[in-house]
């Protein structure tokens, strides 16, 4: 049998809540809990493994990062195709025409926000949309405004 030596240790009221929590859920004493705590902290590897973890951590952020950075170009895009577009078929509106133009526009784009808004909470967002439809990602082959004629 090992010979354990006692000591006694003060702790923070919510680090040992921690502790006593940790204890029930893998069913072994608070002694158990510290001393596994203790070892892991002066062994030597410890900082090896920490290494490692954050390692995995930043690779994935930096996954994360290129997929907002794809995402944003594919964002820009949309918008600059979609003005240059507008701009082409759009022609100017007489005098008389702009108040009752002006006041449409306000009511489509109401109806834009509240599609949006609906599109926003179901999680499911444009630019996955056109991930899932680009050739070789296992979708059909779309080609923008084919349907629309652009």
């Amino acid at each position: 049998m090992t010979r354990r030596t006692r000591m006694n240790v003060y702790f923070d009221p919510a680090l040992m809540g921690q502790v006593e929590a940790l204890a029930l859920r893998r069913n072994v004493s608070k002694s158990a809990v510290i001393e596994a705590a203790v070892a892991s902290f002066l062994s030597g590897d410890t900082s090896e493994r920490m290494e490692a973890a954050l390692s995995r951590r930043l690779d994935r952020l930096g996954r994360q990062v290129e997929g907002l950075d794809e995402d944003l170009a594919v964002l820009g895009e949309t918008l600059s195709l979609f003005i240059r577009f507008w701009m082409t078929v759009t022609p100017p509106l007489p005098e008389a025409a702009r108040d009752a133009a002006r006041a449409k526009g306000a009511e489509r784009f109401e109806g834009f926000l509240q599609s949006l808004g609906r599109k926003l909470a179901t999680g499911d967002r444009f630019l996955r949309e056109v991930s899932r439809d680009l050739p070789g990602e296992g979708g059909a082959h779309v080609v923008p405004g084919a349907d629309e004629g652009v």
